[in-house]
């Protein structure tokens, strides 16, 4: 057993290279939504104007707008703002992912 510990580890250091790092003096991740940011939103009616503005306000960099009934993926982004809507296309929810 003693004698593979070595030949694991000279396997190992090579994937450990391969590991992605972030590149030296990268600013931290800037866009963080903030959806309380938007509560003046519920209830109005969708528009491209109403949704840049929750963009903006939420301080993210993209926008979902979320359908009754529409499939949507469940992976969560801390960038994106998720805009819910109604039948009548009344935004009824402002969430973050």
């Amino acid at each position: 057993m003693a004698s593979r510990l070595p030949a694991a580890l000279l396997l190992a250091l090579p994937m450990a290279a391969c590991a992605p790092m972030p590149p030296q003096g990268a600013p931290p991740q800037a866009a963080q939504c903030i959806a309380d940011a938007a509560g003046w939103a519920i209830g109005k009616a969708v528009s491209d104007g109403i949704v840049e503005r929750v963009r903006a306000d939420t301080g993210s960099q993209s926008v979902r707008v979320i359908r009754p009934g529409q499939a949507v993926t469940m992976d969560y982004r801390h960038d994106r703002v998720n805009i819910k809507l109604n039948e009548r296309d009344a935004i009824v929810g402002v969430s973050c992912g």
